[in-house]
């Protein structure tokens, strides 16, 4: 596949440019950004069983990590203060690390069936409390740490992306069997993946009895 080369003459590289390429914001989408968890905020949050967290290093690259856990994982502190379980990961700690490099994280909330998301911005640290670690722990697992955030910026996101990308309706799920599995693909990238199938259902097999065993 050929390069794609960004013609210099059409970066957009400053904020007035951008904005002369769209419509005024409303002053409703200004003044829907809150400072605090108000009630609403708060129900949102208390229903969600997984967020994507956005970090960044110090050099400004950035990441998203996704973080799941049954309904309600988020732990809400206070209205400016939310704090979330660290779970057993593949240790790279892409997210930790970010975080003790650059504090600042953006957080969306997700509800299954609800096409409208929660978003939060703030300044995270890593805390190992153990009394606030006790009260996430699952299946008698504490978590080693919690990412406890300073919220700034609340607001609800619109319905548009996940009504344009239909993320809910059974009629557009696709069959995961059409890609190989993570661990062919990821075998794939790096040592090779083996040619032979019956070596391969065992390496997926092993992959999902880890799951069973480390998800906690």
């Amino acid at each position: 596949m050929k390069k794609y080369k960004v013609d210099p003459a059409t970066v957009i590289s400053d904020e007035q440019s951008l904005r002369s390429l769209f419509p005024a914001m409303s002053p409703l989408a200004v003044k829907k950004c809150q400072t605090s968890l108000d009630d609403h905020a708060q129900a949102f949050i208390r229903r969600s069983p997984f967020i994507c967290l956005g970090t960044q290093n110090a050099d400004g690259r950035a990441d998203v990590s996704p973080r799941g856990d049954p309904v309600g994982f988020v732990r809400i502190l206070d209205r400016n203060t939310l704090a979330i379980p660290d779970r057993p990961g593949n240790n790279r700690l892409d997210s930790l690390v970010n975080i003790v490099a650059h504090p600042s994280v953006g957080l969306l909330f997700i509800v299954p069936g609800f096409d409208d998301t929660l978003r939060v911005n703030g300044d995270a640290s890593l805390v190992n409390d153990p009394e606030l670690l006790k009260s996430m722990s699952v299946q008698d697992r504490v978590p080693k740490l919690a990412i406890v955030v300073d919220v700034k910026e609340v607001f609800l996101h619109c319905a548009k992306a996940f009504r344009r990308s239909h993320l809910w309706d059974p009629a557009r799920f696709q069959n995961r069997s059409e890609m190989p599995s993570i661990a062919k693909i990821i075998l794939d990238q790096t040592t090779g993946a083996p040619d032979d199938d019956e070596e391969m259902r065992r390496i997926d097999d092993d992959l999902e009895a880890q799951y069973k065993r480390t998800l906690y």
